[in-house]
């Protein structure tokens, strides 16, 4: 299961580098054939990326302690669900499940507009996504690797942490990288935006879906993890300013303020670039 959990995320990395060059090569040459290789690679690269994720969560859901990650957060008496959670409980497998969402919205945004006639922005769009998804598979194949081997395979794990054994677990993370990741949209958008010296409204009005779901999902998931830091003893109550708390706060404050600032720039044509400097943030 390993070899082909890493054979999976090798051969995602491959075609999103190729699926990179062909987005380039399309938008260097002016060639709409090009651009459409690119398209298809994403579907082939979210085909990889979701045999990899099945694979890992396989792996917790059979007790397969071959695996150093399963090792880490899992146990044989651990309840499922919990066992689910062992997808994001730690870094490797968190990477693996951001790279994945990365890769779905992206196939999404090709199917809603690989095909729509003057769609001439998408080749930009392309360009930084699957710049982005490139970053999260080097990651994943070269510096946190979640289908690392064990030297010496033990009868259990060593369970996950009884602070995250909690209801919070199954749904804090998973909203907060829905999103996180969803913003990555409207930046993309944003930085097409920017190299096609278009900067005007209209990357506003084709984003302006996405950035309510990730708005939306984002506040969920602070809203989650404030009603399970204040349900586990020890942990100060609904909110904290620590590093971690802060570091979903921070991009729900920059995306409000986003928010509100596009309604003035569509309205009255004002803060254009406050909008692309939020976006980038």
């Amino acid at each position: 299961m390993s070899e082909l959990g890493n054979a999976s995320l090798i051969f995602s990395l491959l075609v999103s580098l190729s699926a990179l060059a062909f987005n380039a090569a399309g938008i260097w040459r002016k060639d709409w054939r090009l651009v459409e290789v690119g398209f298809r690679g994403v579907y082939v690269n979210l085909l990889f990326m979701s045999i990899a994720v099945g694979l890992l969560l396989n792996a917790f859901l059979t007790d397969d302690f071959s695996i150093q990650y399963v090792v880490s957060y899992s146990e044989k008496s651990l309840p499922v669900f919990y066992k689910i959670t062992g997808l994001w409980a730690g870094q490797e497998g968190s990477l693996l499940f951001w790279g994945w969402l990365v890769v779905l919205y992206t196939a999404i945004i090709v199917a809603r507009d690989g095909k729509r006639p003057g769609a001439s922005y998408m080749p930009y769009v392309l360009l930084f996504l699957n710049g982005t998804i490139v970053f999260f598979l080097v990651l994943l194949n070269f510096v946190t690797m979640p289908f690392e081997l064990m030297s010496l395979v033990p009868d259990d794990g060593g369970g996950l942490n009884p602070l995250l054994q909690n209801p919070g677990m199954v749904f804090h993370p998973p909203t907060l990288y829905l999103g996180y990741v969803g913003f990555t949209i409207p930046f993309s958008f944003a930085m097409a935006a920017l190299m096609m010296g278009e900067a005007g409204d209209w990357w506003i009005k084709k984003t302006r879906a996405w950035t309510l779901f990730s708005w939306m999902f984002l506040t969920l998931g602070i809203v989650f993890g404030g009603w399970w830091a204040y349900r586990e003893l020890g942990w100060g109550g609904v909110w904290g300013w620590d590093p971690v708390e802060n570091s979903s706060i921070m991009p729900w404050f920059t995306a409000t303020a986003f928010l509100h600032s596009v309604m003035i720039q569509e309205r009255r044509g004002m803060l254009k670039i406050w909008n692309l400097t939020l976006i980038i943030l």
